[in-house]
Formats: C-alpha cells, structure tokens, sequence
C-alpha cells in the first residue's frame, strides 16, 4: 500500500505556502498538512521565551494528530528560535528555514545585500553567524517589518494593498546609510515572497529577491528520496489554532495550493 504519511508545513500564519509551493512542485503527489497557529500570530513580536515554549508545544500536538513523515518549520522566525529544542523533542526529521544570505551573497556584485525579516529574525544571532560565514566581505544590512507580513496576509485574504506601503518597508533598508549599493534582498521570512511581485514594483531600482523556499523543497525530496507515495494527490489540510471568521477568506487561496479541506486544531 501506498505511504499515505504527510508532510507537515508549519507557520505562524500562510507565509508558510511559499515553502509549500515549491515542495508541491518537487513532490506532487505529497500528502500536505499546512498548520498555520493563528492564534499566536504574528511570532515576530513575541519574545524569544513566547516563541521558544509555544512552538513545541504545537508541534508535538500536530505531529500526534496527523502522524507525518517529516516537518517543516516554515517559518524564519520559529526556526531560528525553536528549531533545536524542536529536534530533540521529536522522532522525526524536522527541516528549519534560514534566511537565504548565501546564494544572496553570491548573486551581488556590489557585495551589499539586504535581510529583510520579522523584528525577532532579524535581530537573532544566527543571522550574524550566517553573515560572517558566507557574506563577510559584504555590507549586509538588516530591517524587520510586521507591516509587510501583515500585507501578504491581506494579500491571501483577497484584499486589495497599498504599493505605499510597500515603498516604506523598502526604504527601512535602501535609506540606510550603504543602502544604496544594495543589489540583492534577503525575504527572510517565509510571508515575504508572497508579496514578492508587489515589492519587486515598489523597488526604486532593480533588485534581486531571493529566498529558502526551494532550497528547503529540495531538502524535503532528499530526506524523503526512496519512500512511497500516493499514485495521485490527496486533498491537502490547512489547520489552524483558532476559529476565525477571516479564515472564510482565505479558502480560495489556499484551495490554489491544493489545501481543500480546513480544520482547527
């Protein structure tokens, strides 16, 4: 018989589905199980201690509930905070998302990127590590937005959003002093290449975005390489923490991501 075993994709909200996607890609005939835990959202303005006691908790929930085969932690935050404590609470192999400084680095000519992340991403010191590694002869700077998870989040909801706003995100970064020899951007978190397009138009000038999503798909075919799969796709289950009257908004777009069926943990 077919191993009918998900692959649990797991968010503070749906920036997570840009991890998702690429996954779905590699995989296509994956089980999914999308876990978004709104009712902690957003992680990027909770405290290091909130999201290091929250994010396993959940976890070890989720995993008992849908039984997966792996986990992704399809958040920047969450992973640069909880991943280790994650891994060590659960049997199973747990893929974390980083931001994306090394294939940045390799792309700019000027040797100046930006990291543009959640406020707890942005200021953890697994940033300065991957920096130092694979970026130390660039200027790398660094600017958290809430703002901007919030608009991908009204962007999934149907809503309509200001290119405004995108400018001043931007302008966070290219108007600090080097900002201007930025070439190549970090989304280092997993809402931001939802909006990637919207960010893209609001440049001042031509920049390269770049994230983990497909490096973390490609990691997810690796640890899976061998195993069974379903002959066709399943429906896939989006699962939130809380009942909200605003997730009936969101059902399209996640029925664009093959996520049919919605629960609540």
């Amino acid at each position: 018989m077919a191993d009918q075993r998900p692959l649990l994709f797991f968010d503070s909200g749906v920036g997570g589905l840009s991890v998702l996607a690429p996954a779905r890609a590699l995989l296509p005939n994956a089980p999914l199980v999308y876990a978004a835990d709104n009712a902690g959202f957003p992680y990027g303005r909770k405290t290091e201690a909130e999201i290091a006691a929250r994010v396993p908790a959940l976890l070890g929930r989720l995993v008992e509930r849908y039984r997966p085969r792996l986990v992704v932690i399809a958040c920047n935050t969450a992973s640069t905070i909880a991943l280790p404590t994650v891994r060590a609470a659960l049997d199973l192999p747990v893929v974390g998302t980083v931001p994306a400084i090394k294939p940045a680095a390799e792309l700019s000519r000027n040797r100046a990127i930006g990291v543009l992340g959640t406020e707890a991403t942005v200021r953890q010191p697994y940033v300065d590590r991957l920096s130092a590694e694979f970026a130390s002869d660039c200027l790398v700077l660094r600017h958290g937005s809430a703002r901007l998870v919030e608009l991908a989040e009204a962007k999934l909801r149907g809503e309509d959003t200001d290119p405004a706003d995108y400018r001043a995100v931007l302008a966070g970064l290219l108007d600090q002093p080097g900002g201007e020899r930025i070439d190549a951007m970090v989304l280092a978190c997993t809402h931001f290449p939802l909006v990637a397009d919207e960010l893209a138009a609001a440049a001042p000038r031509p920049l390269a975005f770049v994230d983990g999503g497909p490096g973390i798909a490609r990691r997810i075919a690796h640890l899976t390489h061998g195993q069974g799969w379903p002959d066709a796709p399943g429906e896939g289950i989006a699962v939130f923490t809380r009942a909200d009257p605003s997730l009936d908004r969101l059902r399209s777009s996640l029925a664009g991501y093959e996520l049919g069926r919605t629960e609540i943990l």
